[in-house]
């Protein structure tokens, strides 16, 4: 049985003489809200420019699954998320969107970016 996992892995970027852009779409990221413990449900879209290293997608959905049990405000979930794909990749550029569905009357979305 797949479990959830903090561990991302990489794979070597195949063409790092070129700037090229990898984008995700994660329709169903989910953390808990720290006040209520209710779940919070997020489309996670990631864009980023390789150096060196490319992220494998199957740690990367189960690095995300790992989220489901933490309760964590919206902002800090996004910056956490993007933190830890700049410390394994060292990308180029890379931006996060996390677009939190509608709770309370309240649409979120969060937007992290970072640059080399």
């Amino acid at each position: 049985m797949t479990q959830p996992s903090q561990n991302l892995e990489t794979f070597p970027n195949p063409n790092p003489e070129r700037d090229y852009e990898i984008s995700f779409t994660c329709p169903e990221f989910t953390c808990l809200c720290p006040k209520t413990g209710q779940p919070d449900f997020a489309t996670l879209q990631i864009q980023y420019i390789p150096y060196q290293k490319c992220i494998e997608l199957k740690s990367l959905k189960h690095y995300l699954w790992s989220y489901r049990n933490e309760g964590a405000f919206h902002e800090k979930v996004a910056n956490q998320i993007l933190n830890d794909l700049v410390l394994l990749l060292s990308p180029k550029e890379i931006t996060l969107i996390a677009d939190f569905y509608v709770r309370g009357g309240i649409h979120t979305i969060i937007t992290v970016k970072h640059k080399k």
